[in-house]
């Protein structure tokens, strides 16, 4: 096995293997030199022992972890994999293997908490991919609007229709070549997620030969799943924003150590057993396992209020299967053709895909699998026992056609029969306006869209504060520069901070409304979906269509006029100086810098996402930015939040890259870059 390291001036890694297998083996050496403690924390929080080192605060998440059985649902889909792609998914783990302990030496965390790098399974990367993404859905959105449906009546859920942002924010978009002045297609964008230290995506080079990619990988999983360029062809995704979980309330018993659930035939036998969660601390944790026939039991159980017990069927889980056998398929594309192909075998989750090649191929596409049920099944929680709500096979796929143009934003569109909440349109909208002020586009001008700051969704709230009357000196002078404002939300803008501070004090008053007080309490659900249950947030998503509901007692104008004297009458300072970066981080630290300032808002095409009324920090952004050019490779460009590494000089280089929205340009000449040796 003879393979080859190298790396550019940001620490990227660059392999070069003698074949197919060998590479996958050092994919996973060099991932966990540079990440063993990110790797170490993921496959930790895959199979539900992270609570062992990081303590009581991550028990929430093993529970629901161990309840939503993620580490044996990897263990059946890996079983399912064909033989060539489980022997690749082993190479890789070997890889991981072999270095982890060099890695964690490297890594002052395992020091910090007294860890140990432990060994991976075969099944670890399909785990960590699983635990990454099974709440990604609706699911949590389900469990909100059986909330309101229930406290407020269903006629309520209508109030907050609108999307929860918690999934949302990436962007997408591919020019033809003729609209480029190179005569090639452009592909470029930005996935959105919290933002994480280290990131969720690393930036690789794969090289053997049968082909040469770079693009980004997901730290723990082979290949390079969803931004990709292989030469001939290049690839990137955004979340369709498809609904394919769902969540049926159960009805279950005891009999002695067994449970029965209530289904569609009767009282069947659910599985059941218990493990046991250790808390670094603090005293073990036992987690009572159940599955029904409709999936594994999230929330609740049989001595528990029948309105919290939930059970969680998600595609992995029903089909035994995660799609992992597109990732080699994914490496050998040479052309559209080929990327369409291997991404019919997707399952989890669901996206748009934007693919080109040099031969003039165009693909826009969803993949992923999405499941044929009744209409209520995508609104809330559905009873297990009747039959209506089974799943009924599966959705087949949409594909549309490229007109020189194509954005995708998270936004209905190609989509938009697999969901049911979508991002507002503003992004994708105001990408399109700024692609057609020209046609003749080169790779290094697609960083001004990736960084467009205008707020067309600030208009509604506007649009209310232009209609008030018998406003006093301040509130009438702040209303007269809000109207006058640009609506960019930049990092140096006073008034971008005035509309900030405006919106959340409308949230904060709309959150208290006597109206919606029967919301503030969350239900009994488990604490790992309270992101998704807590009334202030949600009020400040869906803040436009609250001011125009016909709630009880609420006068809009006298609300308005009040959050208006309030803003006019603090001290306002730039958006910036409120708007920093916050990446979470598996062991914090308290004695960590405030983050850089930033510019965007979560409806700006630069969506640095924050919470409305909670706090303006940045929670959430581009997790990567890139650039895929189909005629010149090698001016191709990508960034990441923070850097390449976990720690070291490149742990975080790229932080004043990505602020100001620069890019690298991907060197793809090995002479240029610098051969590493293990020694």
């Amino acid at each position: 096995m003879s393979t080859r390291r190298y790396r550019d001036g940001y620490g990227i890694p660059h392999l070069r293997a003698d074949d197919h297998l060998s590479l996958a083996h050092a994919q996973g050496r060099v991932t966990a030199l540079d990440r063993a403690w990110q790797l170490e924390v993921e496959r930790h929080r895959s199979q539900g022992t992270s609570a062992a080192f990081l303590g009581v605060e991550a028990v929430a998440w093993d529970s629901f972890a161990r309840r939503a059985r993620l580490d044996d649902t990897a263990r059946r889909c890996h079983a399912a994999l064909d033989p060539a792609t489980a022997q690749w998914v082993g190479s890789y783990v070997d890889g991981v293997n072999a270095t982890l302990a060099a890695g964690a030496a490297r890594a002052p965390e395992f020091a910090a908490t007294g860890l140990r790098p432990g060994r991976w399974q075969p099944w670890t990367p399909l785990a960590l991919w699983l635990g990454h993404h099974v709440l990604f859905a609706g699911f949590g959105t389900k469990l909100w609007r059986d909330q309101v449906a229930r406290r407020l009546g269903p006629q309520a859920v209508g109030l907050f229709a609108v999307d929860s942002h918690v999934t949302s924010g990436s962007n997408g978009w591919l020019l033809t070549a003729d609209r480029t002045a190179t005569g090639g297609a452009l592909i470029a964008g930005d996935p959105h997620r919290f933002i994480e230290a280290p990131g969720i995506y690393q930036q690789i080079r794969l090289a053997c030969p049968e082909y040469d990619v770079f693009g980004f990988a997901v730290p723990g999983v082979p290949g390079i799943p969803h931004f990709g360029h292989a030469g001939e062809v290049a690839w990137a995704i955004t979340n369709a924003m498809a609904d394919y979980q769902d969540g049926y309330a159960e009805r279950l018993r005891r009999r002695g150590d067994r449970v029965e659930a209530y289904g569609p035939d009767g009282w069947r036998p659910a599985h059941r057993h218990v493990e046991t969660v250790e808390v670094a601390g603090a005293e073990p944790v036992e987690v009572e396992v159940i599955e029904t026939e409709r999936g594994p039991l999230v929330s609740g159980g049989p001595d528990d209020d029948p309105a919290v017990t939930v059970s969680l069927r998600y595609p992995p889980r029903v089909l035994g299967e995660l799609g992992f056998n597109v990732l080699p398929a994914l490496l050998r594309a040479r052309s559209v053709d080929d990327v369409d192909d291997a991404l019919d075998g997707w399952v989890e989750p669901v996206n748009v895909v934007l693919a080109a090649d040099t031969a003039g191929g165009l693909l826009h596409r969803v993949a992923g699998r999405v499941p044929r049920r009744h209409p209520d099944n995508g609104l809330r929680m559905v009873p297990g026992w009747e039959a209506a709500h089974a799943w009924q096979g599966w959705h087949p796929m949409p594909k549309a056609p490229v007109d020189q143009v194509a954005v995708m934003a998270n936004d209905r569109g190609i989509s938009a029969g697999l969901g049911v909440e979508f991002a507002p349109p503003y992004r994708a909208d105001r990408i399109r306006q700024l692609l057609d002020g020209a046609t003749d586009w080169h790779a290094d001008q697609q960083a001004t869209v990736h960084t467009d700051t205008y707020s067309a969704a600030a208009g509604p709230l506007l649009d209310l504060v232009a209609g008030l009357d018998g406003l006093d000196g301040p509130a009438a002078g702040l209303r007269e520069r809000l109207l006058a404002w640009d609506r960019r939300m930049a990092a140096d803008s006073v008034d971008a901070a005035a509309f900030a501070e405006l919106r959340a004090a409308v949230t904060r008053r709309l959150a208290d409304h006597p109206a919606l007080a029967a919301l503030a309490e969350p239900p009994t659900h488990p604490e790992v979906f309270r992101p998704w249950l807590a009334l202030l947030p949600r009020v400040g998503y869906a803040m436009t269509p609250l001011l125009h509901a016909d709630l009880p007692g609420l006068d809009r104008s006298d609300l308005l006029r009040e959050a208006l004297a309030e803003v006019a009458a603090g001290d306002t300072r730039r958006w910036g100086e409120r708007h920093r970066l916050l990446p979470w981080r598996a062991l914090p630290d308290p004695a960590a810098p405030p983050g850089p300032e930033l510019s965007g808002d979560h409806d700006c095409v630069l969506a640095t996402s924050s919470v409305p009324g909670v706090t303006d920090r940045c929670l959430r952004g581009p997790t990567a930015r890139y650039v895929w050019d189909l005629a010149r490779r090698e001016d191709s460009r990508w960034v990441v939040p923070l850097g390449a590494t976990g720690a070291g000089p490149h742990r975080d280089d790229q932080l004043p890259l990505w602020v100001d929205g620069d890019l690298i340009t991907v060197t793809c000449a090995w002479d240029r870059l610098t051969e590493e040796h293990d020694d």
